[in-house]
């Protein structure tokens, strides 16, 4: 099957979730993510706004907030992607708590507002919580098509100290295997509501 056709039919999947299967799947998430190793000494943790029924990491994101105001061992800094000004199809990550000021960007979806300042360079994060369209067991990836993370991530892909890339999404967009092209970024796992599967590709 075509990238294109299976993209659409992955959509619709996700879109067709009623808000209390989306809501239910939200803190399923919470639960596998706050039981990975790695967060127990993050730093920080990009994340990312739900859209078009993608799983949301809001109920992560305030207890990430939550956590740090208190003596919890995960004390992790959130980060939140922004369009790149300058670099047509890359991203930033600025630094997004309960105080930052959101702007929607050209396709409608809440970033924080761009100031120099804030953004947190690549290395400093110790994990980047990736939306998905599809995924394979192979920890590949079919995002929206749009190729940001693919682009933004390809200097660092190879690299021995890099954040680790873990895919987000609902159980209803596994396939057998993805038709992956030569400038796919791989993950190092996916967690979805019922299951955290790793790869070895760190």
């Amino acid at each position: 099957m075509q990238r294109s056709e299976l993209r659409k039919q992955l959509r619709l999947a996700r879109q067709q979730l009623t808000r209390a299967q989306q809501d239910k799947a939200a803190e399923a998430v919470l639960q596998r993510l706050c039981d990975l190793p790695l967060l127990s000494h993050a730093t920080y943790a990009a994340c990312y706004l739900p859209n078009d029924g993608e799983v949301s990491l809001t109920p992560f994101i305030k207890h990430c907030w939550q956590s740090k105001a208190t003596s919890h061992p995960m004390r992790c800094n959130t980060t939140l992607p922004v369009l790149h000004p300058v670099c047509k199809g890359h991203l930033l990550f600025l630094g997004y708590d309960a105080q930052t000021h959101m702007v929607k960007n050209t396709f409608a979806i809440p970033e924080p507002e761009l100031a120099c300042q804030n953004i947190v360079p690549m290395r400093h994060h110790s994990v980047i919580f990736m939306p998905l369209v599809g995924f394979d067991s192979q920890g590949n990836r079919l995002g929206m098509g749009g190729g940001f993370y693919d682009r933004t991530l390809a200097s660092v892909r190879e690299a021995h100290s890099r954040p680790a890339l873990v895919g987000i999404a609902h159980d209803c967009q596994h396939v057998d295997r993805l038709p992956v092209q030569s400038w796919d970024v791989p993950l190092d796992a996916i967690v979805t509501p019922t299951q955290t599967i790793t790869f070895n590709q760190k």
